[in-house]
């Protein structure tokens, strides 16, 4: 009698991953044992996990709060996804989730980010430390800030992030803090307020304080800012379906929002691949890389859209407007014929590395640390001296201007 096949969850149990309730947990027969830790993993009852890119590391906990469906996600160490729906997302060292958790496509939780009951995201990054309350949707957005577990970001419960238009499209993201000094771990707290909201595309500085209750729908780049909502009549007048007012605006929040992922993907690509060890796998670093640059391929293709839209839109202005010449109208053409050569410009930049001088110091300030200190992310950064965390921030920032004065080039009406 020809002998039956040992099914993936049996070798699991062999490795040492532990299940209270085998019967109750499903594996997909996609599953690569080899990239699942026997180390300290635990499967509570009710969890489904699927997809040949799965990857779980030692001491990660799936499911004790309710059941857990994980697809093609990066997990690493001492995760806690305690309920919820898990898709092509990533999470580091230390990130806890609670039950109700509907995370999808291109989310990035780096290390200690924690997320409440019931919190909704995609195509989100959350630099270390950031909290989320519960009852939040908080999807395309990218959120830095904060020093430590005690002294972090946070977003309060009930809060949403509104990334959908009238106008149906998705050219939304906002940037709550920055990547060239958000990944030095440096910088002041945001605070956003329960029961409030941001509509995107929004930039928040380092340091802003966001009153609950209050709907934030203005940048504010200046630093240690409160915001609130003062008593104000209501309005009703006529909506035009398709009627981009503040194209400038939408354009520049994107095309900067896009460079700073991109001086991330720079970060992960240089800087990150200098911890590779044990709780931080090529593995893990690869899906962090792959991960982040779908973010990038999106927040390209949602832009891609409304350049797409924008002779509609110029038509219809001078339809109502009645002029036959009009700078706004002529701004809508000229960034939808320019499009192609903005978004080849984006693609190119990818692969740049920004200033050499920059970025071979900052490199080696690292290389020191981790001499001291071992592959330790957050105490490595964090112990950079201001001169040297300026110096890797500046290195960041070139790449982000640098991209952002190629675009405006292209479109100068933009400047």
């Amino acid at each position: 009698m020809k002998p039956q096949a040992i099914s993936v969850k049996e070798l699991l149990l062999t490795k040492g991953v532990k299940m209270p309730n085998p019967g109750s947990v499903q594996m997909g027969d996609d599953i690569d044992p080899d990239r699942i830790s026997g180390d300290g993993v635990i499967f509570y009852s009710g969890c489904k996990i699927f997809g040949n890119s799965t990857l779980i590391l030692q001491g990660a906990e799936l499911g004790y709060e309710g059941p857990v469906t994980v697809e093609n996600c990066f997990i690493g160490p001492k995760v806690k996804l305690k309920g919820g729906f898990f898709k092509k997302s990533v999470f580091l060292q230390g990130v806890q989730t609670g039950s109700g958790s509907h995370i999808r496509e291109g989310t990035i939780l780096e290390e200690e980010a924690i997320a409440a009951h019931t919190v909704g995201l995609k195509q989100t990054i959350l630099f270390p430390y950031v909290t989320l309350g519960s009852l939040i949707n908080f999807c395309d957005c990218l959120m830095s800030g904060g020093t430590s577990r005690e002294n972090h970001s946070e977003v309060g419960s009930s809060y949403i992030h509104f990334n959908y238009t009238p106008n149906q499209d998705k050219a939304t993201p906002s940037l709550i803090g920055d990547v060239p000094q958000g990944v030095m771990l440096n910088q002041p707290p945001i605070f956003l307020g329960g029961q409030g909201g941001l509509v995107g595309p929004c930039r928040l500085a380092f340091g802003t304080t966001i009153a609950a209750g209050s709907i934030c729908r203005k940048d504010e780049i200046r630093t240690g800012r409160f915001i609130f909502e003062g008593q104000k009549t209501g309005g009703n007048i006529p909506h035009i379906h398709g009627l981009y007012r503040s194209v400038k605006r939408i354009t520049i929040n994107n095309i900067i929002y896009i460079a700073n992922l991109i001086a991330l993907l720079r970060w992960y690509v240089n800087v990150r691949v200098l911890f590779v060890a044990e709780g931080f796998p090529d593995l893990l670093l690869h899906g962090l890389i792959d991960i982040l640059k779908m973010n990038i391929r999106e927040r390209i293709k949602r832009l891609g859209h409304f350049c797409f839209k924008l002779p509609d839109s110029a038509e219809l202005y001078q339809q109502v407007s009645k002029k036959k010449s009009n700078p706004l109208v002529d701004r809508k053409y000229e960034l939808f014929e320019k499009w192609p050569e903005i978004e080849a410009v984006l693609n190119q930049f990818c692969d740049r590395d920004g200033d050499p001088e920059r970025q071979d110091n900052c490199l080696k300030k690292i290389q020191l640390g981790i001499k001291r200190r071992d592959k330790d992310y957050l105490t490595v950064i964090k112990e950079l001296n201001p001169e040297d965390a300026a110096n890797g921030t500046q290195w960041l920032q070139g790449i982000v201007d640098e991209i952002t004065d190629a675009v405006l080039r292209i479109i100068p009406s933009f400047e």
